[in-house]
């Protein structure tokens, strides 16, 4: 039997209201607290730039410039370097347990890789994995990674770019990569494709990848648990 997943569309979050959700959600899975654990989170963020356990080269004056675009910023225990999230970027929280579908991080890391290829493909771009993390088209990322496990209990995931302000980008090194480039969904085809387009599609393929029935949360549970996020 497959495991089952509830989809919670979470609207459009802060970047620490969201923080303070995966911590609700991981809880379930550590605490034993619900059946039916397993949570895939869909949303997009407020202006921020985040970075990851490995990025100790952001000084206080380099957080002070950024903030003062009009971002907010974060220092996270999610693997990666430097990143930014904003409205037009469909970000995926997946807080799995792992031990549900596979014990293996590695694995679970290129299940999210090749949902967004197939994603990706399904919308007419050719999208492909490289020696750097996330997902790519040509020397350019449409997709950045970044993933936290605790006792097989994931938390973070990914970021996939549909109709965002790419000039935030300019601001930072995207990941660490020196002379690489961003690019979005709609920038590749040259139209508008909004993240409430990509959402029935990431859903579907990620259902097929993860081998697992996704159950929408039911609107009332929603509501509290965002409110209880946000308190």
């Amino acid at each position: 039997m497959n495991p089952r997943v509830k989809v919670l569309l979470a609207g459009r979050l802060s970047y620490g209201v969201g923080l303070h959700l995966q911590k609700i959600l991981s809880d379930h899975h550590h605490k034993r607290l619900s059946e039916t654990a397993n949570t895939l989170v869909l949303l997009e963020h407020e202006p921020v730039y985040t970075v990851g356990i490995r990025d100790g080269g952001y000084t206080e004056a380099d957080e002070k410039k950024l903030r003062g675009l009009g971002a907010d910023f974060w220092r996270t225990n999610r693997g990666g370097l430097i990143t930014f999230h904003g409205p037009g970027q469909l970000v995926a929280y997946p807080v799995l347990d792992l031990k549900q579908f596979r014990t293996s991080v590695r694995w679970y890391v290129r299940q999210i890789e090749r949902t967004v290829i197939r994603v990706c493909a399904e919308l007419g771009i050719k999208a492909v994995t490289s020696p750097h993390t996330g997902v790519w088209v040509g020397d350019r990322k449409i997709c950045a990674i970044g993933v936290h496990g605790s006792r097989y209990v994931t938390t973070h995931g990914l970021a996939l770019n549909c109709n965002i302000d790419l000039g935030w980008f300019e601001h930072i090194v995207p990941c660490g990569i020196e002379n690489k480039g961003v690019t979005s969904i709609s920038e590749e085809l040259n139209t508008d494709v909004a993240v409430a387009d990509v959402i029935p599609i990431f859903r579907s393929t990620f259902s097929d990848h993860f081998e697992c029935e996704l159950i929408d949360y039911p609107s009332d549970e929603a509501s509290q648990l965002l409110r209880d996020a946000a308190s």
